[in-house]
């Protein structure tokens, strides 16, 4: 088992986001980066004022697209659009640190450090990302200087970069659009060594999704191992006399070409991408090879090189079945997949030298036959053994996202590698957490590096309550703090009662204006434990604890009465707001706002029973939940009830609008969503509860399609009185964006318009019938934007 370290520190530190990098060296050292993002999940946060004046995409009932400017404004009111305008800026020029790696020199007190980081330009609607360098000297008395490189060099149209594990080489991918091919550089310290042009013939983009991503250079730098999309198939080709074969290369001015056939991709930020396949390149010659033996039964991701067996070199990946229904896979860990294992295919070079048997090679070893989710395998240093987590609990319960465990399984280091492979349990799914202890692991990915230097020790980075926590430190993050990057050292040998030693890096990244950090300074948040109502004797131990809900606000009070408040609710359900820092919600603190961030009864980091307490009674217990929540800041004398404004994205949208139409009279409509989707199993499973995953159909009946209606916010929808601002993304396919929200109180629902998950005609529905009731409403359309709205 895993010992899970509480270390504590004498001052909160800000956590980081779970793609942050904690590196190692090899005096036992820690290497950390913050992110600024308010959580890992899919959680929409965009800010609004209430003087501030919008376009709007639909002007009247029937959804006329129209231009509005406003007209006859004052002069203050002009300079109030300005400042805060001024002040937007200020708050999205703070870069976002998006991964870090340290690499060992020559000198054993000299280590070096690569930074990628990311701001975004708001003037052209895209992310800058570029690279940042450092040297690190360890002195003798335990403190760290660091050197920084003079300027952030940009990388212009770069998809992804991955450095070999010694840092002496860097690979550069860029993605082309089109029918232009991609594009492979690897950089040694001092320039471009290869360029290597990919044709769509070989292969298509790579992936750098995070998910279905993997890049990954073998022990002699020589080969990568990577995940890109299976190449283009040939379309029918069609002449006056009739058809012609398929990949028929020849042009005439007399053809042309058919579509081909339609295939189903993975939904929600997947759509018009081909299947993930696996591929090597031969960094020397260029040369690329397709893996052979996987097949397109499974979609591939996650790949890694294996420790040698008997000098056969392997490759290890997780699979997902893909010969059924491709439910959306973005954000949701409740698909099934697995680890397989295939022997990595031969160069021409290589091929001379070795004998080999073509259907031994190609044949794929399942590892994890025994468990029904694996992802993100990891190797110890020495190669004993692999790690990896599980969504078990998500895939047998049909929870989108649940607890999760920690497993492994020892590696062989001589014989034949088996799928009868044992799985040890180190870190098992936690059910009901006892005050104050560990609440289980909710980790989704690792580390860059999770490594420390003696070799077993691993560092994750997980959701506990309202905060995310280093499992072997503990870390308290800060709303209030930006985004930072911390220099840990161990303090003596590893052990149970260890003690880390964490300096502040003065760096670059860190900067931002005068104006920003004195807001900041302003600003305080307290993380309330909210005792829940109507506990009853059904309830699990676990669904009967108390929520947490973050509350931010100034340090001191303008007037007598409470500051207006923002209630912020996560989507997901199975998500969660943290104390992270998060540019919006600053901004929208320094606005003069106090913010409530609810976590209810659901979220991710209170245990599994609290998790599927929720299921089965979505539009009840969650909203009351938040309604508790409000109630408790109100009975504190924290916020005046006739100035509350409620925001939320796609589930945080559900609840809005729930709250609005069950009160005083982002889904909206469950029974609409069911059947535009990209996941519809969703809807099952969080109306029907655990049964729900038995009863999926696509084509639900009449009795399941009246109990949606039942569980939606549409049905209240005569009762609501609220000003209502949509945000909706054109492009989503997960909350169609017909399908809508709804408030009783000034209210903001956030919709992507590439959403498969809440297609966008559920939010014009929704915004429409409000309009026809006379509810001050207004639509922003994003229209190449997807679930998670971010441009």
């Amino acid at each position: 088992m895993m010992n899970l370290i509480p270390l504590h520190f004498t001052t909160p530190t800000l956590t980081s986001q779970l793609n942050s990098a904690f590196l190692s060296f090899s005096s036992h050292s820690l290497f950390r980066c913050r992110e600024s993002f308010f959580s890992s999940r899919p959680v929409s946060h965009l800010c609004f004022s209430r003087a501030l004046s919008v376009l709007s995409v639909m002007d009247d009932a029937g959804g006329s697209p129209t231009k509005q400017i406003p007209v006859g404004l004052d002069a203050a009111t002009q300079e109030e659009y300005a400042s805060v305008s001024k002040l937007l800026q200020e708050f999205m020029d703070i870069s976002t640190i998006d991964k870090a790696w340290t690499f060992k020199s020559v000198t054993d007190n000299v280590s070096r450090a690569m930074f990628v980081t990311s701001q975004p330009n708001l003037l052209s609607n895209k992310r800058r990302k570029s690279i940042l360098s450092s040297h690190i000297l360890q002195k003798s008395n335990n403190s760290v200087s660091f050197h920084w490189a003079p300027f952030p060099i940009e990388m212009t149209g770069v998809s992804t970069m991955v450095p070999s594990p010694s840092g002496s080489k860097l690979l550069v991918i860029r993605n082309s659009e089109g029918d232009s091919p991609t594009h492979f550089e690897v950089w040694d310290p001092s320039q471009v060594k290869k360029e290597f042009a990919i044709p769509r013939s070989t292969h298509g983009s790579v992936y750098s999704d995070g998910w279905f991503e993997g890049i990954s250079w073998n022990a002699d730098e020589t080969v990568i191992a990577y995940v890109a999309e299976e190449p283009d198939a040939p379309k029918p080709t069609f002449t006056g006399f009739g058809y012609k074969k398929e990949g028929n290369t020849d042009k005439d001015c007399g053809s042309w070409k058919g579509q081909g056939d339609w295939e189903e991709d993975w939904g929600e930020t997947y759509a018009g991408k081909r299947q993930p396949a696996l591929f090597v390149i031969d960094i020397s010659s260029g040369e690329v090879l397709a893996v052979p033996g996987v097949g397109r039964k499974l979609s591939v991701g996650q790949v890694v090189w294996a420790p040698s067996i008997e000098g056969q070199q392997y490759l290890v990946f997780v699979g997902w079945p893909s010969d059924t229904r491709k439910l959306g896979i973005k954000y949701c860990y409740n698909r099934p997949c697995a680890l397989y294992a295939v022997k990595a295919p031969l160069f021409k070079s290589e091929a001379s030298l070795t004998k080999s048997n073509e259907a031994e090679d190609s044949l794929i070893i399942k590892l994890t036959q025994s468990i029904s989710s694996a992802f993100f395998p990891c190797f110890s240093p020495d190669g004993k053994f692999l790690v990896f987590l599980s969504a078990k609990s998500s895939v047998d319960s049909g929870a989108h996202s649940a607890t999760e465990s920690l497993h492994k399984v020892e590696w062989p280091s001589d014989g034949k590698l088996a799928a009868s492979l044992k799985i040890i349990d180190v870190v098992p799914v936690v059910m009901c957490p006892e005050d104050g202890c560990f609440p289980g692991l909710y980790c989704s990915k690792f580390l860059t590096r999770p490594w420390l230097s003696d070799g077993h020790t691993l560092v994750l980075s997980s959701y506990w309550g309202s905060t995310q926590k280093i499992l072997s430190v503990d870390v308290l993050s800060s709303l209030t703090d930006i985004p930072a990057i911390k220099y840990g050292s161990l303090l003596g040998k590893l052990a149970a009662d260890a003690k880390w030693s964490w300096l502040d890096v003065s760096n670059p990244t860190s900067q931002c204006s005068e104006k920003v950090l004195s807001l900041l300074a302003s600003l305080q948040f307290d993380i309330m434990k909210i005792p829940v109502r109507n506990v009853s004797e059904n309830l699990t131990k676990g669904a009967s604890k108390p929520i947490e809900a973050i509350y931010v606000s100034s340090k001191s009070r303008k007037s007598d009465s409470p500051d207006p408040l923002i209630v912020i609710l996560h989507g997901g359900p199975h998500s969660v707001s943290l104390s992270s820092f998060s540019k919006s919600s600053a901004l929208l603190a320094s606005l003069g706002y106090s913010l409530l961030i609810v976590n209810y009864r659901g979220s991710l980091g209170f245990g599994e029973e609290a998790l599927q307490s929720l299921p089965g009674k979505i539009g009840s217990q969650d909203v009351s939940d938040v309604l508790t929540a409000i109630d408790h800041v109100i009975d504190q004398g924290l916020a005046d009830p006739s100035k509350i404004a409620v925001l939320g994205g796609s589930h945080g949208g559900f609840l809005t609008t729930h709250l609005i139409g069950q009160l005083l009279g982002t889904l909206c409509a469950t029974s609409l969503m069911v059947g535009t989707t990209d996941i519809p199993d969703w809807c099952y499973f969080e109306v029907y509860g655990s049964e729900g995953k038995s009863l999926f159909t696509e084509t639900p009946s009449a009795e399941h399609l009246a109990l949606f209606y039942s569980k939606s916010p549409i049905c209240h929808i005569s009762k609501v009185k609220t000003p209502t601002l949509f945000l909706l993304g054109a492009q989503d396919l997960r909350v169609p964006v017909s399908n809508g929200i709804q408030v009783k109180t000034p209210t903001l629902f956030l919709l992507g318009a590439r959403d498969l998950r809440v297609p966008i005609y559920d939010g014009i529905q929704y915004a429409r019938a409000l309009k026809e009731n006379g509810v001050k409403t207004k639509v922003i359309m994003f229209p190449n934007d997807v679930h998670a709205i971010k441009r």
